[in-house]
């Protein structure tokens, strides 16, 4: 039985859905996701199969600690659902992660959209502990960081058109 550690964040972002989806899922994460304590920041994409809103699609993401991670999406339900695993990680987390699964949903909310996303890491045999311990601490309150950077994202883009 795999042990698993979920953590996740939520906000609102004043754009409607259509807005906000065509926005949050395709954007780079790339100065989106900085480095925080233990967490490396993500620095490039590469290999990217092709757009990021079909199922089936990969891409790489190097990070500042010299390792990386592949991410594939397995569900994607314009504008409401999208979903990706990861894969293939490297340093700190290559030890103690065999997987993880990242959700979002968007649902409208009065005149804008709310944003549920939860990440789910599988444990390595034994790492359960530690694993938990790192989502509990770390990536939880870096999840809330990294949210509120990408709502921004969404309302800049409805204000300036792009």
């Amino acid at each position: 039985m795999s042990t698993s550690a979920t953590a996740s964040a939520h906000a609102t972002a004043a754009a409607p859905l259509e807005h906000t989806w065509g926005v949050a899922t395709p954007l780079t994460p790339v100065g989106f996701y900085p480095k925080s304590g233990p967490l490396p920041a993500v620095v490039e994409v590469r290999d990217q199969t092709g757009p990021w809103d079909g199922v089936g699609q990969r891409r790489q993401l190097m990070l500042s600690d010299g390792g990386s991670v592949v991410e594939t999406t397995v569900r994607v339900d314009r504008p409401s659902a999208f979903v990706y695993e990861l894969s293939e990680f490297q340093k700190l987390f290559g030890h103690l992660v065999s997987g993880a699964r990242a959700e979002w949903f968007y649902t409208p909310d009065g005149g804008g959209t709310r944003i549920d996303w939860t990440y789910t890491f599988f444990a390595e045999p034994g790492a359960g502990l530690v694993l938990r311990g790192i989502v509990r601490f770390f990536w939880a309150p870096y999840m809330r960081t990294v949210l509120r950077g990408i709502v921004a994202e969404v309302e800049r883009r409805r204000t300036d058109g792009s």
